[in-house]
């Protein structure tokens, strides 16, 4: 065995190979690195997981809020935006303005033979409420066909449970802001056909949205010819605040434009926050599992002594001492992430099956769509964020070993076998 053999030749191999194998006198050792493994396995798979539900959270929530409520939110100085079709014309020719839909908005009260609930009444035109998707899409029951002059409304399909009312049935809206009389503004009562049932996948909006014809919405608010705002779809809505210079210059100084980042802030920084935590929380399971490969090394160095003061005495340099138990030690921590890589990809594209199991096993309903508000449990891959854990974690298992191979390289030979 000459000292100038290649660095990971193929007797260190086979020394490493030999070292985490199982045999009688080292299997502490071999239980050690079997934990270490697993810890380290769990770990990468916990950590891909929980960051792909949470991408997904963010996702799902953001493309429900944002599929009926837009990017921005344009409001007028003054309650009503009187000239908005003027308004939505200019608005519409920013570059990057995809869409900009005019609504009339107000909340009333819902009331039926069963029961009575507050829901916030939307009023569209037929056009701009075919060309939402988390509308018009294939949970639809019904048709927006003719909505416009149809003189009924849609709702959503919790708040069509909850007062036991289907298609063809009768829903009574009660509003304050009725018409204006001697005796001042009298409530607004009238009831309307369901002529659409429809599923955002948001509970809070599917149990809280009612939505009219516009025009029927102007008359029913007694607001004339008036919006009360204006939705827009842009682009790229992560970049949503590059838009407003040039959309404050297009409607002039009588409108306000509100991002969705402004007006869910608190929301999405409280998942950002919670997904930062929860990342921190997760890599100490990777952590604790490194520092398991550096005692296991440990005490495989200590009782491997003589074999390594033979080894010296053969010819072995100090770097191929350090590398047989760097490579002892990294196989533990490769190995562990690519089983912990392949079982986090397998679950996640398996969660919400997996879900509905462990739902029927236990008798309970996880994920509640009440606390969750998403009607199932989504998981969006980054495949950035993938390879940051996998690297995270084998920058850990390799940084473990070189402590322990360190000290093997570093053993007296002569002092080694003076006290065996």
């Amino acid at each position: 065995m000459a000292s100038g053999t290649k660095a990971f030749s193929a007797y260190e191999w086979m020394l490493s190979r030999r070292y985490l194998g199982s045999r009688r006198k080292e299997s502490f050792i071999s239980v050690i690195a079997g934990f270490s493994f697993l810890g380290i396995m769990l770990g990468v798979a916990t950590l891909i997981i929980v960051m792909a539900v949470m991408n997904g959270f963010r996702k799902e929530l953001l493309g429900k809020i944002l599929g009926i409520n837009g990017h921005y939110a344009v409001y007028s100085v003054s309650r009503v935006i009187e000239d908005y079709e003027d308004a939505t014309t200019r608005l519409k020719g920013v570059k990057g303005i995809k869409s900009a839909i005019p609504y009339v908005e107000g909340q009333v009260m819902a009331s039926s033979s069963q029961t009575a609930s507050g829901v916030l009444v939307r009023g569209l035109r037929e056009a701009d409420i075919k060309t939402l998707p988390s509308i018009n899409n294939e949970n639809l029951r019904g048709t927006l066909e003719g909505f416009g002059k149809s003189g009924g409304v849609a709702i959503g399909t919790r708040l069509a449970l909850k007062h036991r009312v289907g298609l063809g049935d009768e829903i009574t809206l009660i509003s304050p802001r009725g018409p204006v009389t001697p005796f001042g503004v009298t409530p607004s009562i009238q009831a309307f056909p369901i002529v659409a049932v429809f599923e955002i996948g948001m509970s809070e909006y599917d149990n809280t949205f009612v939505l009219m014809p516009f025009k029927e919405a102007q008359d029913y608010f007694v607001q004339e010819e008036g919006a009360s705002a204006i939705e827009l779809m842009v682009d790229d809505p992560d970049a949503v605040d590059e838009y407003l210079a040039p959309l404050q210059l297009a409607g002039g100084p009588g409108l306000r434009f509100f991002s969705w980042k402004t007006t869910n802030q608190t929301f999405f920084n409280a998942l950002q926050v919670e997904r930062n935590v929860m990342f921190l929380i997760l890599t100490l399971i990777i952590l604790v599992a490194a520092l398991n490969i550096v005692s296991g090394l440990i005490m495989l160095v200590k009782d491997k002594s003589r074999d390594i003061a033979i080894l010296r005495t053969m010819g072995a340099s100090r770097g191929a001492v350090m590398r047989v138990f760097f490579i002892t030690g990294a196989a533990i921590g490769v190995g562990g992430t690519i089983a912990g890589l392949i079982l986090g990809l397998s679950f996640c594209a398996n969660i919400e099956g997996i879900r509905q199991f462990m739902s029927w096993l236990t008798g309970t309903e996880l994920f509640s769509p009440e606390l969750y508000y998403l009607s199932k449990l989504p998981a969006e891959i980054n495949w950035a964020e993938v390879s940051t854990v996998v690297g995270m974690s084998l920058f850990l298992s390799f940084i473990s070993t070189l402590y322990p191979s360190w000290k093997a390289a570093k053993l007296d030979p002569v002092k080694a076998l003076r006290y065996e």
